[in-house]
């Protein structure tokens, strides 16, 4: 009988779907293989010593064997378990949404390159150093999808060449940047940006990954960014996103107009 070949690789777990009596099916997102569908067997069990690994948002080293299409647990090893993200619901739903966007623009056994990253940053940031989720999530939104292959244009209005366009507006469809007066005819939705939303969202496409979150934004600017961010993806993806739904349920209701 031939000797089974192991597997060693880190990943995070996306999905986890509970199966028969006492196995789980996790979606894990690996640095090498890409997006894999991992069948752990007991791990439910309270006896199982790698239980804690096998939760959604847990970053952990695990030993897999592959037998047909499947993979299967053997050992795990947790990483980081991102606890921050356990005790506010906020940020726990904006992580569940962050796990769901992901899988949705990463392909099976494809290397995930700088996508695994991303997803640990900005689990990271607000697990650990508790940045304002307001703030990370449209960030996130916006560098996952250049990651992804659908980096705007924002440098300057596409139609005139202005490096800043007046009264700018983000073309979501397209994904181009233009003054309100510019292309009005051939943009379908058009988003409007202020000059400090326009800065943000020109530091997350081209500033430094490493300080993604460093910028500093609040008020109508940031809601500026944050209604750009979330229709960009709607338009590029074309699909919601039952997490997403969960986490704006949890955002307090606008004050009513006085």
């Amino acid at each position: 009988m031939a000797e089974r070949a192991y597997i060693v690789t880190k990943g995070v777990v996306l999905r986890e779907t509970e199966t028969k009596e006492a196995d789980k099916i996790l979606t894990l997102l690996t640095a090498d293989r890409g997006k894999i569908s991992v069948i752990a067997r007991g791990v439910r069990r309270k006896s199982c010593k790698y239980a804690a690994c096998a939760q959604q948002m847990v970053y952990s080293e695990w030993t897999l064997y592959q037998k047909g299409e499947w993979y299967y647990a053997n050992e795990g090893a947790t990483a980081e378990l991102f606890n921050g993200l356990r005790t506010n619901l906020e940020a726990l739903a904006l992580g569940c949404y962050f796990a769901e966007l992901t899988e949705t623009v990463t392909a099976p056994e494809v290397p995930a390159g700088a996508l695994l990253p991303h997803l640990l940053n900005g689990l990271y940031a607000l697990s650990a150093l508790q940045k304002p989720p307001a703030l990370v999530k449209p960030a996130f939104e916006i560098k996952l999808l250049c990651l992804a292959g659908y980096e705007p244009l924002a440098d300057s209005c596409a139609y005139c060449g202005r490096p800043d366009p007046e009264q700018p507006l983000l073309d979501v469809v397209q994904g181009i940047l233009r003054c309100r007066s510019c292309g009005a005819k051939e943009s379908a939705l058009s988003m409007p940006l202020c000059p400090d939303s326009l800065a943000a969202l020109r530091h997350i496409v081209y500033g430094d990954p490493k300080r993604l979150y460093s910028f500093r934004l609040t008020g109508p600017a940031l809601e500026r960014l944050s209604a750009a961010a979330e229709a960009f993806v709607a338009a590029q993806l074309e699909r919601g996103f039952r997490t997403l739904e969960f986490y704006k349920s949890l955002q307090p209701p606008e004050e009513l107009s006085k």
